[in-house]
């Protein structure tokens, strides 16, 4: 191991490698539910090469890799399960590129949410990109790596839906060009009429490579952005509420939401509707056709619109800092978010499901439900907040989260961001053949078993 140790100093200079004790146990957890696992050895590289170098001498050792953006997926997806190199992206964090006309940018695969956010501010104010609800630490590169979803993701889908074009080390130690940059300078499309490669990293949460370079989608970024919460205590008429917004074809972000605390928010079901505009007309013409798709449940007294003036700027904020106020409610930092994908019309059962998991283990809970695509799906969140000095509190958060992921592939959902062991009742659950594809997958593009070893693994 110290033969290691020195091949990873004259790789990244000796600032850029760790052993410290203190350091090792900060990069074996995060403030989810699962064990820590303690990494050998914590690198963070400057460039492309530098990666390739550390995959490279990993190969030879067979040395287990887990690339790591901010470590904020609060499911375990960068907990060394297998000890070895945590590979640090947050040196590379330069924006490369922005092409305003094509409405793309390339960044470092160790860029942050809130770099950009600020880049695209200062240098290009007309342009932005599909923000998730997260700490503007997280990183563009683990946002899409695990489909992640963001303020535009209603309109245009899930953020990996925006990638252009990915630079890629694969475990074996190769660069690879996936999209437009493969057979030329520009960064336009991940699939311009060639097959689709994307789909062997996207998703794999960090077992068929390491992302160094991405590509990714802007949008309009306009003047005016405003926003009304309709408020219903019928859950079986969120679905059609949510239909006839989606049908406006109108909306920024839609997002269906309830929880027990503050009690003004007790046995209630918001949906939080977000619109944009260039100028004040084109905003109030938005905000009627809200207002007339949602006309029929006020006038069956079912629903009505929330007064928000008090909590405007906050729910205007982006990422929303309530998310993480949410996080620490039971202090000991303890907090996970996670869900599956569900069709919006199962929106009733699940939220009835989350209710009952949460009397059932004595947990304080939140729920909510992004729109993806114009309702072709929903992310259905499932929050818990818990103190992790609290071990029985610790299990009933685990035994919770395994039902309600059992309960979602019963009913036909697909867990996002699935943690270890939730991925292994995917796969057992999973068509067989479809699972040998991925095992092929897996075994090719990885063959010594290096990368994130312990996820998408049937065993």
């Amino acid at each position: 191991m110290s033969d290691v140790l020195k091949s990873l100093i004259e790789i990244v200079g000796k600032n850029g490698v760790s052993t410290n004790a203190e350091e090792l146990w900060y990069y074996s957890r995060d403030p989810g539910v699962l064990e820590p696992h303690r990494p050998d050895f914590v690198v963070a590289p400057k460039t492309t090469q530098q990666v390739q170098k550390i995959v490279l001498l990993a190969n030879s050792e067979k040395i287990p890799v887990v690339p790591m953006g901010a470590a904020m997926a609060l499911t375990g997806l960068v907990i060394p399960l297998k000890g070895g190199i945590v590979v640090d992206m947050k040196r590379m964090n330069r924006i490369l590129e922005v092409n305003p006309l094509a409405r793309y940018a390339v960044v470092e695969g160790g860029t942050s949410q809130g770099m950009l956010k600020a880049y695209l501010q200062k240098h290009h104010p007309e342009l932005r990109h599909s923000l998730p609800d997260a700490p503007a630490a997280t990183t563009i590169a683990a946002n899409v790596s695990l489909h992640g979803q963001g303020r535009l993701s209603q309109q245009y889908g899930f953020n990996s839906d925006m990638v252009t074009g990915l630079e890629v080390v694969l475990p074996t130690g190769e660069i690879c060009s996936i999209g437009s940059p493969s057979l030329g300078p520009y960064w336009f499309s991940k699939s311009p009429s060639l097959p689709d490669l994307s789909g062997l990293f996207l998703g794999w949460l960090g077992t068929t490579g390491i992302i160094t370079r991405l590509g990714l989608m802007l949008y309009p970024n306009k003047k005016i952005r405003d926003v009304e919460i309709f408020v219903t205590d019928r859950p079986e008429l969120v679905p059609e509420m949510l239909y006839r917004l989606t049908h406006l074809e109108l909306l920024e972000d839609i997002n269906a939401w309830f929880q027990p605390k503050p009690l003004v928010f007790k046995d209630n079901y918001q949906i939080t509707i977000y619109f944009t505009g260039d100028d004040d007309d084109e905003v109030e013409f938005k905000r009627k056709m809200v207002w007339r798709a949602l006309q029929p449940y006020m006038d069956s007294k079912d629903g009505g619109f929330m007064s928000i003036q008090y909590m405007k700027q906050m729910l205007l904020e982006m990422p929303q800092r309530t998310i993480a106020d949410f996080a620490d409610v039971a202090k000991g930092g303890g907090f996970e978010y996670s869900g599956p994908i569900i069709p919006i019309e199962h929106f009733p059962r699940y939220a009835a499901k989350l209710i009952e998991l949460a009397e059932k283990y004595n947990l304080l809970y939140a729920g909510a439900a992004r729109l993806i695509s114009g309702g072709h799906a929903m992310m259905f969140a499932v929050s818990f907040a818990f103190n992790r000095e609290d071990a029985d509190m610790m299990l009933r958060v685990k035994q919770a989260l395994d039902e309600a992921t059992e309960f979602a592939l019963q009913q036909g959902g697909i867990p996002w961001k699935p943690n270890f062991h939730e991925q292994r009742m995917i796969l057992q659950r999973m068509d067989p053949n479809t699972r040998r594809i991925l095992e092929m997958i897996k075994r090719n593009l990885d063959p010594r078993g290096i990368m994130n070893p312990g996820n998408w693994e049937a065993n």
